[in-house]
């Protein structure tokens, strides 16, 4: 490890601020660049807050030029639901955005670039388990923006040897879970079955058998810092697809039951998410980090559900 000071855009982030803690405590500091309304409470020894807009291109320059950061983590990003709600500002942030951020890498000799892409980059109707090596062609604007910032991360390296770095996650079980995001109906059950006071009949918006490759948050950031660590000369690939465990919505609710046997709940179809679920792969071939950067996870599902159940009784 040589960087010594890390930029995070979406620092202040749920997937940004874990990272900086992690980050925080190998002695790394940080400048956390977010939007207006994400400031924390409190600021860290070793921390920096930067309020702006990613789109400025004078004040993420003043970035560069003011606090020298030594690596970037790129999390910024419109999500799929916002980015399906505004193309024009998705392609803007997740896109042009980027690859300003990628020049300013470049031109600043920036030693390391992580990227935090998706499987959504693939599209539907994909092969089960998914190589690596399958050919992305995203269903939806998101995908296809993160699939426009992997090439051009990849042309940076090629052309300027930034180090640059790409891990592709599947469905992250998550106790941030955005309330809109419909996908991510696994994270909010569990929330909803560690409140007492919830008494509504829980709906799933898939049929019991659909699922996907999933992880646990915690996995995430673990493995996003390891994979940051890793020995440049390690790497055989300029990214990298992870995978936890697939899990069933029926999985899902069986699970919960065992802990919270009163939880109610019902399947109701939505077809556009059970469609999209049904053509996501249940597993990724994650064989290329486990062999290059000692990547497994720590959580399966049982564990993951074990800790979202304590969190959310924790933390109410």
């Amino acid at each position: 490890m040589s960087f010594k000071r890390t930029l995070i855009t979406g620092g202040n982030g749920n997937l940004g601020r874990l990272i900086a803690d992690e980050l925080l405590a190998l002695g790394i500091s940080v400048i956390k660049f977010d939007i207006p309304g994400t400031e924390p409470d409190t600021v860290r020894d070793g921390e920096t807050i930067v309020i702006g807009d990613i789109r400025d291109k004078t004040q993420v320059r003043d970035l560069f030029e003011h606090h020298k950061p030594d690596s970037v983590v790129h999390l910024a990003s419109l999500l799929s639901g916002s980015s399906a709600q505004n193309p024009g500002a998705a392609w803007e942030i997740n896109a042009n955005a980027s690859f300003h951020l990628l020049e300013l890498a470049a031109e600043f000799n920036v030693q390391q670039f992580f990227f935090a892409s998706t499987m959504a980059t693939y599209g539907s109707d994909v092969p089960d388990p998914m190589p690596e090596d399958t050919p992305q062609w995203p269903a939806n604007l998101y995908g296809a923006t993160k699939v426009a910032v992997e090439r051009a991360g990849i042309f940076f390296k090629q052309e300027h040897n930034l180090d640059f770095r790409c891990l592709r996650f599947p469905l992250v079980f998550s106790p941030f879970a955005p309330a809109a995001a419909v996908t991510a109906f696994p994270s909010h059950a569990f929330k909803a079955a560690s409140d007492p006071n919830y008494s509504d009949t829980f709906v799933f918006p898939v049929a019991p058998d659909v699922g996907v490759s999933s992880m646990l948050l915690n996995d995430v950031i673990t493995g996003t810092v390891k994979f940051m660590l890793a020995d440049r000369a390690d790497l055989s690939q300029h990214a990298y697809s992870l995978h936890g465990y697939f899990v069933s919505a029926g999985d899902v609710l069986a699970e919960i039951q065992r802990r919270v046997p009163s939880f109610k709940a019902e399947f109701i179809i939505n077809e556009t998410v059970n469609e999209l679920l049904s053509g996501w792969p249940n597993v990724l071939i994650d064989d290329a980090a486990r062999r290059d950067w000692g990547w497994a996870p720590e959580y399966d599902f049982v564990a993951s559900a074990d800790w979202l159940m304590n969190y959310f009784k924790n933390t109410r």
